[in-house]
């Protein structure tokens, strides 16, 4: 099954992808938070190269990459196992046809195939889209530009992963 993906807040997306399905056949997995009010599944991602002009900020910047969250609801059957953070990894989406509402997510990597699934509902949502210049051996911890004002006023980092406020609320 395809890997692309159509938030329910794609408007989020759209300054930098326009109308185009967001495609997670591979990107760098950051960070997986959950959360028991829900329950949710958090996973913070650097996205594809958008395929628009980067913000005058960004480009100003040097950007280089764009990192998002996408937020899974109503999540069931979870199962994660051995995972590093930080490697490229690809999802595998699919409608589970007893129930349209529902789909089956499926995160793999290389040669450790689903170290990552669970079912969830359709509406997947996306926020704290950000962009920022790699840093050594692939960090993300140097500045980050961020695309929402509230965010970018809060925020010149991405938080620590204590900060519910950011992990939990997009």
């Amino acid at each position: 099954m395809t890997a692309r993906l159509s938030p329910r807040n794609s408007e989020v997306l759209a300054p930098l992808y326009g109308p185009a399905h967001l495609d997670l056949s591979s990107v760098r997995l950051r960070s997986v938070h959950l959360d028991w009010h829900g329950p949710t599944v958090t996973l913070r991602l650097d996205l594809p190269a958008p395929p628009l002009p980067p913000p005058e900020e960004w480009a100003t910047a040097s950007v280089d990459t764009v990192q998002g969250q996408l937020q899974f609801l109503a999540v069931e059957g979870l199962e994660l196992d051995a995972w590093v953070p930080g490697l490229l990894v690809s999802f595998e989406l699919a409608v589970l046809s007893e129930n349209r509402h529902r789909i089956s997510v499926v995160v793999s990597h290389g040669r450790k195939s689903d170290f990552l699934r669970f079912t969830c509902s359709t509406d997947v949502l996306v926020g704290h889209i950000s962009g920022f210049r790699v840093g050594s051996e692939g960090t993300d911890s140097g500045p980050h530009h961020f695309l929402n004002r509230l965010d970018a006023k809060l925020h010149t980092t991405v938080p620590d992963p204590s900060e519910k406020t950011f992990y939990e609320r997009l």
